[in-house]
Order: C-alpha cells, then structure tokens, then sequence
C-alpha cells in the first residue's frame, strides 16, 4: 500500500455504484473532507454541513469524470474542536492519486469473499494473479459486524490491492449482518440511496449485485429476532423489475459486451428445507427474471467456503440458473459441506477472470501463488 497521510487508515478506495464512483477514506480523527476531480469539487456533506463526526468519508463523482481525468486530489482538514462558532481547524491537506478506468477489452478483475477478518492472504491470492483492472469484494471480508474497526478489513483488503487507482465493486455477506454495527454498515461501504443492491457499469463489463441478506429463514434462533430479510429480498424482486424496464440504460446499454450478477451467496443452489416457503418463492422469481429477461453471461458468489463452477442443469443448480455460476472463495477453513471445488487448508483460493474476445477465462489462484484450476466460458 502507497505512503498514506497520518490520519488516513488506508489509501482511499474508489467503489463502483451505478454511474458513479464512491470514493471512501476511512480515518483515525476527526476531518473534514472533499475531492478535487477536473477542477470540479465534490463534498462530504450533509445539507451543506461538513461532515467531520465519522470514521469512514464518502464522495461521490460521475464515473465519465473521474475516467477523463485519470487523476483525483482528496483535500482535508483536520478538525481540533468543533465549536458552534469559530471551530479550530487545521490548514488545507493535500493526498493526489492516478485512477485508471477499465478498458473495453481484455478486462481483467479478481475476486475475493470470505475473509473473515483476514487480510495478508486474500492479498496475496490477488496479488499472484497479477494485474487487474477492478476487485470484486463479495461479502464477509470481516468476521462479524460486532466491532466498527472490522469494517476497516475491508476497505484495507482493497487498498492493499488498488492502490486506491482501480475500481473496486463490493457486496454484502451474511456475517456482515451480525453484531451491534449490522445497522451501521451502509455507513463504511458503498450503497445507492442507502440500498446495498445497485447496478454498474466498468468498460464493455455491465454488472448488477443482488444481496441475499442472511442464510437461514428469519426466525432461526441464531438472529434473536433482529432481522427481516424475507420484506427484504422481496423489494430486490421490485428492483429487478425495474432494471428489465429501464434496460436500455443498463444492460442493454451500448456498449455492454458482458453481462455479470455478483451476490454472496449462490441462491440457486438453495432448497426448501434450507430456506422458508417466502424465501423460496422470492429467489425462484430472480432465477426466472434474470434467465429470461436480463440473461447474464456469469454469476460470481462466495459464502460456502470453496471453490467451483456450476453449470446450467448440473446437480448444483436448483432453481434454474441462467448461465454458469463460480463460486469464488475458499479461505482455507474447515466447513461441514461435503467438499465441492477447490479446498486447501490453511491456504487462500480465490478467483481471477479475464474476459477478451467473447470468452471468459476463469482462473483459481491460491495465497501460495498457486493455480489450482483454468477453466473458460465461451459465449
């Protein structure tokens, strides 16, 4: 990771949501903070009040901005006493970083899901892969949601990796909703009007994450009545809904060569008896919306603890998926599941892709520089 000032935890992280870029900066003190992008300035604000009482910064920026510029400059001060009147602040600081957006072909982007808290061994898994042109972040990367200081594994996972110069896409996990912070979450990670479900586009690449919230029915005695996911994932059906209306500007868009869904959990593995009768219905409506109408070219889940491909109509695939599936994490942990995929123990496996020429190539790479399985999708 780049010398970062004093106050910062780690480089900033500039997210994809929708047509924007989410430019997060989490800090150690107060600050306050904005960015500089083609001599346009874009605030951390509430209303025209400068936010300082947070752990975690957010600009937001035109992703067709930023891409033209190559470059942005994070300008800040820090906050010594905020006071009603004649607040004690610091000079003006300056932190600069190049950006490089994904080109149109050749596109290269790794993936990584259940951390848990770990951070050397995902980094390395991405690392030996080579370079990329944006990370994928699905879900889990902290242990729990019990203490704000895991969301900084996070942010420092893709730091780590981007240099705060690449996109970074991020979804949530099941883990993520557990603990105290659960509610707080939004506030660290990147969202679209609060929503953890968004679309985006990076190059020929037009992607939509889909959050599958937790992973047992609502009232399974391990949540202690404090979630409502079923209402959850249905409003996800609406949105879905929404894109297939609006997918002109999506992924019909021009311009779109490939078409990827990133979501934890690999929902169309599920069966009645691991979820409720509502939760099932819910999720065979996303398998029929998304094979029949939105047709993505890969979908890419974790949670399961290994590494693997489904394929249309293999034993996996329960609800109908409508293309091949990855499930892309294996962090080496013992799990009860009878083994799938790729499982190493002790090692990190995640998955590199490189989409060129109407094929993607899907490659698992271990934290040992290891390739453990190539594999390709020829569309």
């Amino acid at each position: 990771m780049k010398n970062i000032p004093e106050c910062f935890e780690t480089t900033p992280i500039v997210y994809a949501v929708g047509k924007n870029y989410q430019i997060m900066v989490p800090v150690n003190r107060e600050t306050l903070m904005w960015i500089e992008v083609g001599g346009d300035c874009f605030y951390d604000d509430v209303n025209g009040i400068l936010r300082s009482n947070c752990t975690t910064h957010r600009m937001t920026v035109p992703m067709e901005q930023l891409d033209a510029a190559g470059m942005y400059k994070i300008c800040y001060r820090v906050v010594n006493e905020r006071k009603p009147y004649y607040s004690d602040v610091s000079e003006i600081f300056e932190y600069s970083s190049a950006f490089y957006s994904v080109k149109e072909e050749g596109t290269r982007f790794f993936h990584i899901a259940d951390a848990h808290n770990e951070v050397d061994k995902p980094v390395a898994a991405a690392k030996a892969f080579g370079e990329i042109d944006f990370l994928i972040l699905n879900g889990d990367l902290p242990d729990h949601s019990g203490d704000t200081k895991n969301f900084t594994t996070i942010h420092r996972i893709a730091a780590e990796i981007t240099n705060g110069e690449k996109p970074v896409v991020f979804s949530r996990g099941n883990h993520d909703m557990r603990g105290i912070y659960a509610e707080n979450i939004a506030d660290h990670t990147p969202t679209e009007n609060g929503r953890s479900y968004y679309t985006f586009r990076l190059g020929s690449i037009w992607g939509m994450v889909l959050d599958c919230g937790e992973d047992k029915p609502d009232d399974h005695i391990e949540y202690g009545h404090t979630i409502c996911c079923s209402d959850f994932r249905e409003r996800q059906t609406k949105f879905i809904k929404n894109i297939i209306l609006n997918s002109k500007k999506e992924y019909e868009e021009d311009g779109v060569e490939y078409r990827i869904i990133v979501m934890h959990d690999p929902f169309t593995e599920y069966l009645p008896q691991q979820v409720s009768e509502r939760d099932m219905v819910t999720y065979k409506k996303w398998a029929k919306l998304l094979r029949e109408y939105v047709k993505p070219n890969l979908m890419i889940s974790g949670h399961v603890h290994q590494a693997y491909i489904t394929n249309v109509g293999d034993a996996l695939d329960n609800l109908g998926q409508s293309c091949p599936v990855v499930v892309a994490s294996a962090p080496g942990t013992k799990i009860s599941l009878a083994p799938r995929g790729v499982w190493e123990s002790n090692i990190y496996v995640g998955v590199g892709f490189e989409v060129r020429n109407a094929k993607i190539t899907i490659d698992f790479v271990g934290s040992d520089a290891l390739t453990y399985r190539s594999d390709s999708i020829s569309l």
